[in-house]
């Protein structure tokens, strides 16, 4: 994705949507145990976009953030049927995009596998791309 280009996605149901402006920071998948229960099991799929190239477009999205961990996520999703759309880290404002919510996934190629230690042996990573048993640092 060009740094010009608006890619654009939203819920199942339409009724939020969002567009992003900004090239993404790092294309990738996750297979964090949070990730597998969020995606039914497999890993989630992620585009990091800074928060100046994310903006919500359509509707108004919730938020839900676990109070019984440290340093928990805020997930966005849609109010009406329920599909995750979106991912803050506490540490980081940048928006963590969920691949399959874009009008046109067709394009993703992760880049690199994070927080495979807790990957299930059913999980697919492809070839050549960097893989971290936890978050990359630095």
């Amino acid at each position: 994705m060009q740094a010009t280009e608006t890619q654009t996605g939203g819920c199942y149901c339409s009724a939020v949507r969002f567009a992003i402006t900004a090239a993404p920071l790092v294309k990738g998948q996750c297979h964090c145990r949070a990730c597998q229960h969020m995606a039914g099991g497999a890993p989630q799929y992620f585009l990091l976009v800074p928060p100046t190239g994310f903006a919500w477009t359509q509707g108004q999205p919730r938020t839900y953030t676990r109070q019984d961990i440290e340093n928990a996520v805020t997930r966005y999703f849609c109010p009406d049927c329920g599909t995750q759309l979106v991912t803050v880290r506490q540490d980081n404002p940048a928006f963590v995009v969920k691949v399959g919510v874009l009008d046109d996934p067709s394009e993703f190629k992760p880049r690199v596998a994070i927080c495979h230690a807790q990957a299930q042996s059913f999980h697919h990573v492809p070839d050549g791309i960097p893989v971290f048993d936890d978050l990359p640092t630095g």
